[in-house]
């Protein structure tokens, strides 16, 4: 009797069925958890399903991270950059579409991305700058990319700016041209003095890719297809020459993303589907799922040309180069666009490209 009254004082009842009810309960929340876990592991398997087919799809040099040359760097320069994810995009001048081993690089885009805040910064460093481009050989950018592939133009980028990038991204006319027409088009502002070379590019370009279009006339919000937006990034022999020229493809980049972040899923899907197989990279799967997890928070920021201080001149018989001045203090001001450091010091073997600079050009 006494062991029964205990058991009513703390709610039980004396032949057990609250007991029973309450293992029930516990069981169907074991139950209810079981299933929200298998449900978020299959979403998971989804997602990792979702990311490898692309992955899969995709154009893959393997660039083993430690043996890509970086520059002895301050211990401030290197926290700086845990921040952000660096990538180098090479735009291809290939007239054999789908070739990434080699060509010369004539756009060259340092991408750094703030990975607590999502923006994007691109600078466009000039083909023709003049720049150790491996083993002490000063040369135009772009060579560093005919020379030795992706790897020697990752460590050109490292070596003269003094970067902590190991990851690339590789284009060429035909894969521009098909994923502007699989966005259905961008919207571009073509000024008078552009018309002519344009319409120009836009026949050669055709040419290469097999694929033709038609010519454009001068106006605000004209409407491009994929052809002639690439035939835009080409544009070098107006006002400006090839400074303009990166501005030109740093604007059709960022009208690419911006209606590509406007594109619903199914569209966004048949792009990747036809483009990803004419992309060449180094990214690893474990990387492309750490940047697809936070597309939705991206966002373009400023872009900017390298060098930002500079001089266009011939250096003995390479003919016309772009010519930093000086290299130290440009990559001083690049560190500080890119990574926001304020406290970034040179290395070394900047100040030593620099003074070399000065000793070859005279500036």
């Amino acid at each position: 009797m006494e062991r029964e009254m205990r058991n009513n004082g703390r709610g039980q009842a004396p032949n057990g069925k609250r007991r029973k009810g309450a293992g029930r309960r516990r069981r169907q929340r074991r139950k209810l958890i079981f299933m929200l876990v298998v449900v978020v592991l299959a979403i998971c398997c989804l997602a990792f399903a979702f990311v490898w087919n692309k992955y899969d799809k995709m154009g893959k040099t393997l660039i083993k991270e430690k043996d890509v040359k970086i520059n002895d760097l301050t211990p401030e320069t290197k926290e700086a950059f845990k921040g952000y994810e660096s990538i180098a995009l090479f735009g291809l001048d290939n007239r054999s579409t789908g070739t990434f081993e080699s060509g010369n690089s004539d756009a060259i885009i340092v991408v750094s991305i703030n990975k607590e805040s999502g923006e994007i910064k691109m600078a466009s460093v000039y083909r023709d700058t003049y720049l150790d481009i491996g083993e002490d050989h000063f040369r135009k950018a772009n060579a560093a990319y005919a020379n030795g592939g992706p790897k020697q133009a990752i460590e050109m980028l490292n070596k003269n700016l003094d970067l902590g990038i190991t990851d690339y991204v590789s284009v060429d006319f035909s894969a521009l041209t098909q994923a502007i027409d699989l966005l259905g088009g961008i919207e571009l502002d073509i000024q008078e003095d552009e018309v002519g070379y344009m319409n120009d590019y836009i026949d050669t370009t055709g040419e290469i890719v097999g694929h033709s279009s038609s010519h454009v006339s001068a106006g605000t919000g004209v409407h491009v297809d994929g052809v002639q937006a690439t035939a835009y990034t080409r544009i070098r022999y107006t006002e400006g020459w090839d400074y303009r020229r990166t501005e030109r493809q740093r604007t059709v980049i960022q009208k690419m993303f911006e209606k590509a972040k406007a594109c619903d899923l199914l569209t966004l899907n048949h792009v990747l589907d036809e483009i990803l197989p004419q992309v060449s990279t180094s990214l690893d799967m474990a990387e492309l799922v750490l940047l697809a997890k936070d597309a939705g928070k991206y966002h373009m920021g400023e872009n900017t040309g390298f060098p930002f201080e500079k001089e266009s001149g011939s250096v003995g018989n390479m003919g016309d180069m772009v010519i930093p001045i000086d290299l130290e203090a440009n990559v001083i001001q690049l560190h500080q666009f890119l990574y926001s450091n304020e406290a970034y010091e040179t290395s070394q073997t900047v100040k030593d490209l620099s003074a070399t600079i000065r000793a070859n050009t005279g500036y």
